[in-house]
């Protein structure tokens, strides 16, 4: 089965329609259907939980769009992880460790690091992101990486 993991922006792009959002459906669809599994950090799900709360604060979300996301967004990630093709990766020490030296090398946040080397620990088969500067990081680390605006490269891989 094919594993794909997600980074925070990715996930986004699930629960709020923007460039993007169609590859996320398919990657989701894929799951559903038991094609792929995705992997993701515990650490993108308060990065996400930020990043819906940020675009509710600035009105970019009205209260119903942020209320809808939320409940789509937990109810989803409790159903995937129930049909076992969610999994939700602890903060293991190893990780953070090894992920110092992309801190150092690369000159990124720790939080960018975790993802690239959660990862690397999860053995994925691509790494999807809408961060541009972290994708290159991480093709430079030997990961298959994608932007999440690659709809067409991310349908044809999964």
């Amino acid at each position: 089965m094919l594993k794909v993991y997600l980074d925070s922006s990715a996930i986004v792009k699930r629960y709020v329609t923007e460039p993007g959002s169609f590859a996320m459906d398919h990657v989701y669809d894929k799951c559903e259907v038991g094609e792929a599994c995705i992997a993701t950090s515990i650490w993108n799900i308060g990065e996400v939980l930020g990043v819906l709360d940020e675009r509710h604060r600035r009105g970019w979300l009205s209260e119903g769009e942020f209320t809808k996301a939320l409940e789509s967004f937990a109810g989803e990630t409790v159903r995937l992880m129930r049909l076992r093709v969610l999994e939700i990766i602890p903060i293991f020490a190893p990780i953070l460790v090894e992920s110092w030296s992309l801190i150092l090398s690369e000159h990124i946040y720790e939080a960018d690091a975790l993802q690239i080397r959660t990862c690397i620990y999860r053995d994925s088969d691509i790494f999807i992101s809408g961060d541009k500067d972290l994708i290159g990081i991480a093709l430079k680390a030997g990961l298959k990486a994608l932007d999440v605006q690659d709809e067409e490269k991310i349908k044809e891989l999964t």
